[in-house]
């Protein structure tokens, strides 16, 4: 992330010092209005501690507070993200930024907009929660498509083969959200598919069948939020053949290559 917003910044202008701070050195900041540490979170505190008096020092973080950067004058910058190289493009994209002071925040905008990120302030007491969404969005999300890759690879079909639909079901719910995104089987209340569905998990990848489970009643969920309705029961959850850890009653079969309408569960 450091060396992908220093050349974003530099090509926007700005005088930037790359300066790579070996373990217990003071870190170089006398001629600097701004330092921006780009280091993992739990060195955060320790190396804020090696920046001299005078610049404001920020930190890259979406999870760690401004206490970790005392006794400085603080800001954050969070760019919503993932940069895989130095020439990663920031125009676009939002980034959750904070202060500790008026012109600390000021600061965290201002670099903001010169990367061509739209800003927005998250509270001191928010950003755990918010860095947790920006986990389940991203990180979460390639998780269930491993699950999804790993499947359709013991019938035999590429991940290819499935990335209209995850790019359909996210621009989906990008303009309506999630519970009018929502298609397939357990949205429809199709029992029946659910259970083959589950009985093939169980057969093909039997360690993941908790995963499956646990998708299957988030699903259950938000269908029924957005109905109107309750949560289902438990016995229902049963009969859907949903039990966590539980291997389904009878002979397994082959799950359905695809539901009535092409989504999954």
């Amino acid at each position: 992330m450091g060396g992908a917003l220093a050349a974003a910044l530099t090509r926007a202008g700005a005088e930037v010092t790359l300066a790579a701070g070996r373990e217990g050195a003071a870190i170089p900041a006398s001629a600097a209005d701004v330092v921006l540490l780009a280091v993992p979170d739990a060195a955060i505190a320790e190396t804020a501690a090696r920046v001299g008096a005078g610049p404001l020092v920020g930190h890259l973080s979406g999870a760690t507070g401004l206490r970790s950067l005392a006794p400085h004058e603080a800001f954050g910058l969070h760019p919503l993200l993932t940069v895989t190289g130095p020439e990663a493009r920031f125009d676009g994209a939002s980034a959750a930024i904070a202060g500790s002071t008026p012109r600390a925040l000021r600061v965290a905008r201002d670099l903001a907009a010169a990367l061509g990120l739209r800003a927005f302030e998250v509270a001191e007491e928010d950003r755990a929660a918010y860095h947790a969404a920006a986990s389940v969005a991203s990180n979460f999300l390639v998780v269930v498509e491993g699950l999804a890759e790993e499947l359709a690879g013991t019938a035999g079909v590429s991940r290819d083969a499935l990335a209209p639909l995850v790019r359909a079901a996210v621009e989906n719910w990008v303009r309506s959200g999630a519970s009018a995104a929502l298609t397939g089987p357990v949205a429809r209340g199709d029992e029946a598919t659910v259970e083959r569905q589950r009985a093939a998990v169980a057969e093909r990848l039997p360690d993941r069948l908790p995963l499956f489970d646990a998708l299957v009643a988030a699903t259950r969920e938000l269908a029924a939020r957005s109905a109107g309705g309750a949560r289902s029961d438990p016995g229902q959850d049963r009969r859907a053949g949903r039990d966590v850890g539980s291997t389904p009653r009878g002979t397994s079969s082959r799950a359905d290559r695809t539901g009535r309408d092409g989504a999954p569960a």
